[in-house]
């Protein structure tokens, strides 16, 4: 089980990168990318599968609330998205996982999460977990992968085992999952799959931190993150319980 780059716990996570329209940094852009480096913070991204099977640094699966276009990313090929603009942003367009790993270089920590492509966080998925491997084979930096999906953890772990993994976890209030089945949201409340899946960390809800599955996961020695953390007053509460925070809509 590959444990975090100790720089993970060292400086926070800016969620879906540096992002601030007003700015003209749209969330997963490059200039949120480019922002977050200048100011010294980690990075979470997130990466969506595109019809030619490429992984693109994108967080929804339709393209409406992000960019002028409509529909699901997963139709549109890797070129069609570059020229698609994301609102907000100066020339930025959607960027490809390569272009992203590229510009941050290893200057600090990248914390990937694959987005589920299985609809209902099971089994069927596999070429975006592809595509993530193929993308980090040559990259140097402190890297990091995670889902909610233990599936997609596990198919990503196939191909390289060496990068640290892990997973986005919550309460799963059936309220917030309504696609999905009240029986998987009872399973994976309790992050069953850590074990099974050679994690080394979790990144849990700061509406959840009282869920007591994170103290046995710590005392087993897991390293525990807090997602999205969005002012100074929950960054206090959520350092109570977490060893390292992903922010946004202020500077932590």
């Amino acid at each position: 089980m590959p444990a975090l780059d100790p720089s993970f716990l060292a400086r926070p996570l800016a969620h879906r990168a540096l992002h601030n329209v007003t700015a003209g940094r749209p969330e997963n852009s490059r200039a949120a990318v480019g922002a977050a480096i200048s100011a010294g913070y980690g990075i979470e991204i997130d990466v969506q599968l595109s019809l030619d099977g490429h992984a693109m640094v994108f967080h929804d699966y339709d393209l409406a609330r992000l960019t002028p276009s409509k529909g699901p990313i997963r139709q549109r090929t890797a070129a069609q998205l570059d020229e698609i603009p994301l609102t907000g942003g100066d020339q930025e367009t959607v960027p490809s996982l390569p272009e992203i790993l590229s510009l941050v270089g290893g200057a600090v920590p990248l914390l990937i999460e694959i987005k589920d492509q299985d609809g209902s966080l099971g089994s069927q998925v596999g070429p975006l977990e592809f595509s993530v491997a193929e993308a980090l084979k040559s990259y140097g930096g402190p890297v990091a992968v995670m889902s909610f999906n233990p599936h997609a953890v596990t198919a990503f772990r196939r191909h390289m085992p060496d990068i640290p993994r892990g997973l986005v976890t919550c309460g799963y209030n059936p309220l917030d999952w309504p696609l999905l089945p009240a029986a998987i949201c009872d399973h994976l409340r309790m992050i069953p799959d850590y074990d099974s899946i050679g994690a080394s960390f979790v990144s849990h809800d700061i509406a959840d931190l009282h869920n007591p599955r994170l103290p046995a996961l710590r005392e087993a020695g897991a390293q525990i993150l807090c997602w999205t953390v969005i002012s100074p007053e929950s960054e206090e509460e959520a350092r109570r319980v977490a060893d390292n925070i992903t922010f946004e809509n202020y500077l932590a």
